[in-house]
């Protein structure tokens, strides 16, 4: 139960240092000079930072293990959000957001390793309850940020994640400090052994050689590439095609955004009750190609029909944080599951909104960028084949391995 009292004080806190700015950014500049250039950095940090955090992650694990790391990780969170709020200059302000991202990366890549561990039977419920919170938390600072800032200042509205996350880091504690008072038992000896990469099926773990990591990471991968791209371009795409007002284009993101938050709850549930991941991803890649398609040959009609049915295609995301968890058969497994995944989806979804930009850019219209967002798709086709078995990569390895 303590465990579970993290996961979710964790989850409910791994969106806000991406979310806690962009509202208040006049209020910031008011004191801080941000430039455009360091708009486009803080802009491009969250999706670069994770996409680092996948190899950062399984290294300090196979150093310090598990639990460890997620301390670790969570004491690097609260040093970042405190230098936002203290920070001095546009420098002290950008570093300080590197800082906070990379710990929020580093625990996003240890939390389906830890459902893994701790709620081995329970892993497709228990990742539904963080996907979804880790949903409300993205939504929470737009709602707060402006009214604390406005009442207390910028820099309370950033510190107010600092204290969220000293907070979080309670439990973890607690927990570590009783982990120590058992390392006398064998038990938990072996534990800390795999997690921390001792045993030899854990230190040779090479998801680069596994189809069924190449194929969960296309699933993240096409869910990050959609998500990124929409939340910088989707407002002026649906603005320029159906000539919505900025009012309007604001509400079909915020519907594009919700759209998620069902897939966020029964998505992982599913995926732990069905043999095969195949029928939730066809419904994924089904949902992303009508949507676009939709934006794309008829725009002005029905927009939020179409702009729904794209928000519904990251049920990808979910789905592949299950998989994390139900696609390994050890903490270890998932360790290096979870970092490949998350590094290579992140990395191809940072390039989400620099693609779409550029082509926007260089063809003056939505119809080429529209078509490389159907083309993302791609990613996870691999999965209709390889996910269709009830393997887990430690039993594919093994089994390549002779």
């Amino acid at each position: 139960m303590l465990v579970f009292v993290g996961v979710v004080l964790l989850a409910l806190n791994l969106r806000t240092a991406v979310a806690a700015i962009s509202p208040i950014v006049d209020l910031i500049s008011a004191e801080l000079t941000l430039d455009p250039v360091a708009l486009g950095v803080l802009g491009a940090t969250p999706p670069l930072a994770f996409a680092a955090s996948g190899l950062i992650g399984p290294m300090v694990v196979r150093r310090v293990g598990l639990e460890r790391a997620l301390v670790l990780a969570i004491i690097v969170m609260v040093a970042g959000h405190l230098g936002r709020a203290l920070a001095g200059s546009t420098l002290i302000l950008v570093t300080a957001t590197i800082i906070t991202l990379l710990g929020v990366g580093v625990a996003n890549v240890l939390l389906p390793p830890i459902v893994k561990r701790y709620f081995p039977t329970r892993v497709g419920a228990v990742t539904a309850v963080y996907a979804t919170v880790m949903s409300v938390g993205a939504t929470i600072p737009a709602l707060i940020a402006v009214p604390v800032a406005e009442g207390a200042g910028w820099r309370v509205s950033l510190g107010v994640w600092f204290a969220s996350a000293i907070v979080v880091a309670i439990p973890w504690v607690i927990s570590l400090l009783g982990r120590h008072d058992q390392t006398h038992d064998a038990a938990a000896r072996a534990a800390e052994a795999v997690e921390t990469g001792a045993l030899p099926v854990s230190s040779r773990l090479s998801v680069l050689r596994s189809p069924i990591a190449w194929s969960v990471a296309g699933v993240f991968a096409t869910a990050s590439f959609s998500a990124y791209a929409a939340f910088a371009w989707l407002p002026l795409l649906v603005s320029d095609l159906a000539g919505v007002d900025p009012a309007a284009a604001g509400g079909l993101l915020a519907l594009f955004t919700i759209a998620g938050f069902p897939a966020a709850l029964l998505v992982p549930v599913l995926a732990s009750r069905l043999r095969s991941a195949t029928p939730l991803v066809v419904a994924g890649l089904a949902f992303h190609l009508v949507g676009y398609l939709g934006l794309l040959i008829a725009p002005a009609s029905a927009t939020w029909l179409w702009v729904l049915l794209a928000g519904f295609g990251p049920l990808l995301f979910p789905l592949a944080l299950a998989l994390i968890g139900l696609r390994s058969r050890t903490a270890a497994g998932a360790v290096a599951l979870s970092g490949f995944v998350q590094g290579f989806g992140y990395l191809v979804g940072a390039a989400g909104p620099f693609l779409v930009g550029i082509i926007h850019s260089a063809t003056g219209g939505w119809v080429a960028p529209l078509w490389l967002l159907l083309a993302a798709a791609v990613f996870a086709v691999p999965a209709l084949f390889v996910l269709a078995p009830g393997e887990t990569v430690e039993d594919e390895l093994e089994r390549r391995a002779g």
